[in-house]
């Protein structure tokens, strides 16, 4: 897939991994619009990249569909659908007497797998309308996963549930779109430094560090999105997930 002058939506794209996945598309020529809910954040970011910011809630079919519009209008359909939207909590299946919080485990599949999948949905069925690039493939969808998916940890059961359906319905959607030129790849990072990350004390962000075998050291959103204009441009990458951990694999806690 051509990445110049190509319309590509990035989810979740006012910070971390989508901030840093909307720079280097917008560097590499993508005409951008940002999928977010924080305004003040997103419209900065879409401004220095020359973008659009639109706010959706990836939740719901009307605000992906307004958002869609927008951002159709402004560059043409997208042909570039980076998926980052996403949220964690940690919370054990039971503690002090209390079981999980049923509505917090299906806030969290709500946003990182419903929603995903939502986006995913709607783009592809205006997707599949657009004229083959290079007589071959009309997009290419990308979905951020976690190495959570295989690995959980104590306390991860909604984050690794919503992440491992992100991992299991990858290779389907590829093969429900492949009559119709359309890639689905799922990269699944390691521990990367994220304003969540950001926020821990030095010391966490150390040890955490130290568990990567190599480099020993936390992700950087840049090769994250390094990643995603790869799978951009690689063609036979399809229907695969693509762990970006630095050989890492993750403790009980």
């Amino acid at each position: 897939m051509k990445i110049s002058d190509c319309a590509a939506i990035v989810t979740g794209g006012a910070s971390g991994l989508g901030e840093a996945t909307a720079r280097n598309l917008a560097d590499a020529g993508a005409k951008i619009a940002l999928f977010d809910l924080n305004i003040e954040r997103g419209e900065q970011v879409a401004k220095e990249i020359n973008g659009i910011f639109v706010e959706v809630d990836v939740t719901t079919e009307e605000s992906i569909t307004k958002g869609l519009d927008t951002a159709a209008e402004a560059h043409g359909e997208a042909r570039i659908l980076v998926n980052c939207a996403g949220i964690s909590i940690g919370q054990k299946t039971t503690s002090r007497g209390e079981p999980h919080s049923l509505a917090d485990f299906e806030r969290v599949i709500q946003i990182n797998l419903i929603g995903t999948f939502n986006c995913i949905r709607l783009a592809v069925t205006r997707m599949v309308e657009l004229d083959l690039v290079n007589e071959e493939e009309r997009g290419v969808i990308i979905n951020t996963a976690s190495v959570a998916a295989f690995e959980g940890q104590i306390g991860q059961a909604a984050y690794s549930a919503s992440k491992g359906g992100i991992v299991g319905m990858t290779l389907p959607i590829a093969r429900d779109l492949s009559r119709n030129g359309i890639r689905v790849v799922t990269i699944a990072p390691g521990i990367f430094m994220t304003p969540m990350m950001a926020g821990l004390p030095q010391d966490i962000q150390d040890s955490l560090a130290a568990t990567v075998p190599f480099p020993q050291r936390l992700g950087k959103p840049e090769e994250y999105a390094a990643m995603v204009q790869h799978i951009c441009t690689n063609a036979m990458l399809n229907g695969e997930t693509i762990r970006l951990d630095g050989a890492l694999r993750l403790a009980p806690k």
